[in-house]
Order: structure tokens, then sequence, then C-alpha cells
């Protein structure tokens, strides 16, 4: 049998993480969440996922500053920026981080398990 893999959520919105948890779940996948990025960086400790969903705009500490300390700490999860922005500055910052960025407003649930397998098949 072979081992699901492991998606992490870190999003501070309730409604928007369980959508996209159940269509993660829904395509095989296990998924374990957390609603910011301090909480985000104990999982991703913790958990070891495969590829993490990360909201750039949360509480306590935002996807940019997370996905930086995780890199500093010799981290190579792909992660894809999950935000509701156009917003330039942002999105040249996750590309910098060398990941991916998904506009929230722009896709659906379904291109999100989409990207996510895509992104998997690359690593």
């Amino acid at each position: 049998m072979t081992r699901k893999q492991k998606i992490l959520i870190v999003e501070d919105t309730k409604s928007y993480l369980f959508i996209i948890s159940q269509k993660l779940e829904e395509a095989g996948f296990l998924v374990v969440t957390a609603g910011d990025g301090e909480e985000g960086l104990d999982v991703a400790e913790k958990e070891k996922p495969d590829l993490i969903l990360l909201d750039v705009e949360m509480p306590k500490m935002d996807g940019i500053t997370m996905s930086k300390k995780l890199r500093e700490s010799g981290e190579k999860t792909p992660i894809i920026f999950l935000t509701n922005m156009g917003d330039l500055k942002h999105i040249s910052e996750a590309v910098e981080a060398s990941a991916d960025y998904i506009i929230k407003s722009e896709v659906s649930s379904d291109e999100i398990v989409s990207r996510v397998k895509e992104r998997l098949a690359t690593v």
C-alpha cells in the first residue's frame, strides 16, 4: 500500500480552510491544518508534509515570513502560496522564495487540487 501524500494547509479563513481540506481529502491526500504562520511552523516541523499550501496574509506570522523561516531551517518542502491579492509585491516575494502562488479568487477548489498534484509530480 502506498503512503498518502500529506498536505499542510496554513490558512486563517476557517470556511476556506474547510473547503480546500475537503477537496484534497476527497482527492486522496492526508491533510493537516494550521490557522496562522506560528502554528504552521510547528505543524510543518512535526508532520513533515509533502507540500504546504500557505496563505500570505495571516495574524501572528504571515506566510512569507513562515516560508523564510522554513527555508532558513533547511526545509525544502514545496510551497504554494494562497493569496487574495493580485499584489505584485507579495507575488514577487513568493516567487523569490521559490514557491508557486494561487490567487484564491481566480481559481476553484478543483483547480487547487490540480495544482497540488502537478507540483507534487515535479518533486
